[in-house]
C-alpha cells in the first residue's frame, strides 16, 4: 500500500515522523511517500499519484486530471477544516472518498480572532509602529475607540468557531450578533447572544467577524456592495477562507474609509507577493499567515485526526472516520 503526504513547502509539517508513526501502526507493512508539491512541477505529483491508494494534503487544487492519473487511489484525507481545494463531484464520479478534519482547532481560532479583535480596536499596530519606526512615545498616535464592552460584534457563520468567538465576546461584555442559514436562535439565546439577519448585522456592528465555511452560497459574499451597507464604518475581520472575499473590493472599501481597518488571518492567494501586496504596511490592517490554528496542541490533533482517518478508511473502520464528505 502506497500512501502519499505532498502540499507545498509552507504548508508542510516540519516533520512527518508523527504520521508515518500512525500509518505504519494501523496499516503494517506500507510505502509513504513525503512530497513537496508546487505547481510548476506537478507533473512529478501526478507521477507519484500513479499508483498511491491515498493522498494527505490541504491545498493541492485535486481536479479531473488528477483524479484521472491517480488510478488507485481510494481516499484524500485533507488535514484542514475545509476542503474547497477538491473537486467533490469529480471525486465522487472516480469513486474516491474525502474526509476533512472536522474540528482540531476551535479553541485557536477563536482565541486568535479575539487577538485580532483587540489588537485592531486597541490601536496596537499604530503604538507598536509610532514607537519601533518612528521613535516617538504619544498616547494620541491614533483615534481612540469606544470600550469594548460597549461595542457590537457581528458573527457572519455560526458554526463551532463562530460560537466559541460569540462565547469569549459575550465574556468580555460585548454585544454579539450572529448570522447564518441554519436556525440558531435557541442556541444563540442560551448564550446570551442574539441571531439576526445579515442587514440587522451590517447596520449594527462596530466589528464584523467572518467565520462561514466556504461554499457556493458564499463566494465573493463581501464585495464592495456590501461593504457600502456597513453602516457604522466597522471593523472587518476575515478568519474564513480569501474566497468569500472580493479582495479589491476590501482595499477600496479600506481606502474610502467604509472600513475602520481589517483583520485577515489569509488572503485570496496562499502564496502572496508581500513585497508588492497593497494590503500590506497599512497601519489599520493586521494581517497573518493562515496562522490561527497555530498551536502546539493543535498541531498535533491535526496531524492524529487526518491520518487516522486514511488507517480507518483503509482498514473498513469507516464509522471511526471523523468526517466523511464522500464515501464509497
Amino acid at each position: 500500500m502506497k500512501i502519499v503526504i505532498s502540499d507545498y513547502p509552507d504548508s508542510m509539517m516540519p516533520t512527518h515522523d508523527y504520521e508515518r508513526e500512525i500509518l505504519l501502526k494501523g496499516l503494517g507493512q506500507c510505502e509513504v511517500i513525503i512530497h513537496e508539491y508546487s505547481d510548476g512541477n506537478r507533473e512529478k505529483f501526478l507521477k507519484l499519484m500513479e499508483d498511491a491508494d491515498a493522498l494527505l494534503t490541504a491545498f493541492i487544487q485535486l481536479d479531473e486530471d488528477f483524479f484521472k492519473r491517480a488510478k488507485k487511489l481510494k481516499i484524500i484525507s485533507n488535514n484542514a477544516t475545509g476542503y474547497d481545494n477538491v473537486d467533490l463531484e469529480i471525486a465522487k464520479r472516480y469513486n474516491v472518498a474525502v474526509c476533512p478534519v472536522g474540528e482540531y482547532a476551535t479553541v485557536d481560532v477563536a482565541e486568535f480572532t479575539i487577538a485580532l479583535l483587540v489588537s485592531l480596536v486597541k490601536n496596537l499596530k499604530q503604538y507598536e509602529k509610532d514607537i519601533d519606526v518612528n521613535h516617538l512615545w504619544r498616547y494620541d498616535a491614533a483615534k481612540p475607540n469606544k470600550r469594548l464592552s460597549e461595542m457590537t460584534l457581528g458573527i457572519f457563520g455560526f458554526g463551532k468557531i463562530g460560537k466559541k468567538v460569540a462565547q469569549l465576546a459575550h465574556s468580555l461584555g460585548m454585544k454579539v450578533l450572529v448570522c447564518d442559514i441554519i436556525d440558531y436562535s435557541s442556541e444563540a439565546d442560551e448564550m446570551g447572544v442574539k441571531q439576526v439577519s445579515k442587514e440587522e448585522i451590517l447596520v449594527q456592528s462596530d466589528i464584523i467577524s467572518n467565520h462561514m465555511n466556504l461554499n457556493p452560497t458564499n463566494i465573493n459574499f463581501f464585495d464592495y456592495e456590501l461593504f457600502e451597507r456597513m453602516k457604522k464604518n466597522p471593523y472587518f475581520i476575515n478568519m474564513g477562507r480569501g474566497g468569500s472575499i472580493v479582495e479589491e473590493d476590501l482595499i477600496m472599501a479600506l481606502d474610502k474609509e467604509l472600513l475602520k481597518g481589517a483583520g485577515l488571518d489569509l488572503l485570496s492567494d496562499e502564496t502572496p507577493d508581500l513585497a508588492n501586496h497593497p494590503l500590506v504596511g497599512r497601519t489599520n490592517v493586521l494581517i497573518t499567515p493562515h496562522v490561527a490554528f497555530y498551536s502546539s496542541t493543535s498541531i498535533k490533533e491535526l496531524q492524529r485526526i487526518s491520518t487516522e482517518n486514511l488507517v480507518y478508511y483503509l482498514t473498513n473502520q469507516k464509522e471511526k472516520v471523523f468526517k466523511l464528505v464522500t464515501d464509497f
